[in-house]
């Protein structure tokens, strides 16, 4: 194999990982001899040390690593102070908003209301910090309640839950008959169905 394309191979992979990974395993994956990706690398190090890079790579015993120069230090600060953005998805949303205006709520409340399941949806807001577990429902099993944290509020920008928009009760009743007339077709024609 060219030495370059090993060595692309090889900061890809170091990259992808983040962590340290040993000359061995590199050179079972670049089907390459431990001399070849040892050589490799000591290039590599030396290239990213001459260059200005924010990387360099370590080695620790037989294990190679990229990781960033320690002169930056100061900036990786500032970023990870930034607040965080992330992107919901519309499972993420409908399940936020329900476990808003109904909390404290149980996963199997959440998910009777939307018809499916919300473990993905329900682990994406906890880990957001946008929900929380609230304590258990007095009910065999002890289920977990779920609720809004301050996050949730700061986020969409509101001071306390009664910054909630408030539902039209004519359109929540409008949408529940309609959610209705869905299922009984969905039941005609499930019980309709040749067998």
């Amino acid at each position: 194999m060219e030495k370059a394309k090993l060595k692309s191979i090889i900061e890809g992979v170091l990259f992808t990982m983040g962590s340290a990974i040993e000359m061995k395993k590199l050179a079972d994956i670049t089907e390459e001899s431990v001399d070849n990706v040892r050589e490799a690398v000591l290039e590599m190090q030396e290239g990213f040390k001459s260059e200005e890079r924010g990387l360099m790579l370590i080695i620790i015993e037989d294990k190679v690593q990229l990781c960033t120069k320690s002169e930056l230090f100061e900036y990786l600060i500032k970023i990870a102070k930034a607040p965080k953005s992330y992107s919901l998805s519309d499972t993420a949303i409908e399940t936020l908003s329900i476990i808003a205006y109904k909390q404290p709520v149980t996963r199997l409340e959440i998910e009777h209301i939307r018809g499916v399941d919300c473990s993905h949806a329900l682990n994406r807001l906890l880990e957001y910090n946008l929900v929380e577990e609230k304590g258990r429902l007095n009910a065999p099993g002890r289920p977990i309640l779920f609720g809004t944290t301050e996050e949730f509020l700061r986020s969409f920008g509101m001071k306390s839950l009664d910054d909630l928009p408030r539902l039209d009760e004519d359109k929540v009743e409008d949408f529940r008959e309609q959610a209705e007339a869905e299922i009984m077709t969905d039941i005609d024609e499930t019980l309709n169905v040749d067998v």
